[in-house]
């Protein structure tokens, strides 16, 4: 047996996950005739948490994904304009460079944003699990971008040691340069911390780039006090510097989002799951539980067993209750699927007629 149900859950809600909580869906737990009705509802009837709760969480989530991009688009554009005015002052190229640098930083939230949008499409008989996975193609984006960066890094960097060039004006390439890093790293610190919280690794990936972008600027910061003491080949090699720093977080950024397009989590959400599982009165043991991102959001295939002996209806109302505290103790998992199984005396392989047939 499988039931399923879908959710508007999200971790930021408090919710009371005893037995005898209430939260509006329809679960309070009564006693007397009232507890036979509503099992007998939970029997005949689709779960509440239905498609409008799902979709407005969907929506919630992809709103502070957007106001994160908005936001940070909007300080690193007024970095890049400070930087343009001294760039015309001061005649320096490598401020320049950097200037282009975060404009090309802001751009980023372009692919971002169209993701995010897109990711609030309903699910279609053809895109089954909706369209959250936009979030991941955006996050390629985001990877190449960053590869981009630090090739063009190094490349300027090499291109300026083999021709050597003055700077002018360097106390305001110097300002310019921790006005460009203080932007970039508030800029990094918010999409991170944003895209954490609502479980976007695409807007993870972006704030590493916006932190790649501040180390860069820190590069002209650098060069400008080493040219200031006499030496000018100080910019090319902490440009070289901050190109192998680049390559660090490129290769962070790549691996979050290569976990995602494989279907990686955290094995501690599977002991979270398993956990949670365990502790449903009726479930005798845990089987298998799958978890995947699509999105920001979890979903979660499970296998439970159950009493041999009991009736299709209670081990209906062991999935739902299974179902229930999955959604509502797990982090961002907004959809379960819960398969109930015989657990009895004699060891019997009930999917004994599936062998070589599923792969494990």
């Amino acid at each position: 047996m499988a039931h399923q149900r879908n959710s508007g859950h999200d971790d930021d809600n408090d919710h009371d996950h005893g037995h005898g909580h209430g939260h509006g869906h329809g679960h309070g737990h009564g006693g007397g005739i009232r507890r036979l009705a509503r099992s007998i509802a939970h029997v005949v009837t689709p779960h509440s948490h239905d498609s409008a709760g799902r979709t407005d969480t969907a929506l919630e989530t992809s709103s502070r994904g957007m106001r994160a991009l908005a936001v940070s688009f909007a300080v690193l554009m007024v970095t890049a304009a400070v930087q343009a005015v001294i760039v015309v002052a001061s005649g320096s190229v490598a401020l320049l460079g950097d200037t282009l640098h975060n404009l090309a930083d802001a751009l980023t939230a372009v692919p971002l944003a169209i993701a995010f949008s897109v990711g609030r499409r309903a699910a279609t008989r053809r895109f089954t699990y909706g369209y959250g996975r936009a979030e991941d193609l955006a996050g390629i984006v985001i990877v190449v971008v960053i590869a981009v960066s630090a090739a063009l890094a190094g490349y300027e960097a090499v291109q300026r040691l083999l021709n050597p060039q003055d700077i002018r004006a360097l106390g305001w390439v110097a300002a310019a340069a921790v006005a460009g890093f203080a932007g970039n790293e508030w800029v990094a610190r918010y999409r991170i911390r944003v895209g954490r919280e609502i479980g976007s690794a695409a807007l993870v990936a972006d704030g590493l780039h916006a932190r790649t972008d501040g180390f860069t600027s820190l590069a002209v910061l650098l060069g400008a006090g080493g040219a200031a003491l006499g030496f000018p080949i100080a910019d090319p090699v902490v440009g070289l510097l901050i190109t192998v720093a680049i390559c660090f977080v490129l290769r962070d950024a790549a691996r979050e989002i290569y976990h995602r397009l494989m279907d990686a989590v955290d094995p501690a959400l599977v002991d979270a799951a398993e956990g949670i599982l365990a502790r449903v009165r009726g479930v005798r043991q845990v089987g298998s539980v799958r978890l995947r991102w699509i999105g920001h959001a979890l979903h979660a295939e499970v296998e439970i067993l159950v009493a041999h002996d009991m009736s299709v209806v209670d081990a209906h109302a062991v999935a739902v209750e299974a179902e229930h505290r999955l959604i509502h103790e797990l982090p961002r998992l907004r959809a379960a699927t819960v398969h109930t199984d015989p657990y009895g005396p004699d060891g019997a392989d009930h999917h004994a007629s599936l062998t070589g047939h599923r792969s494990e």
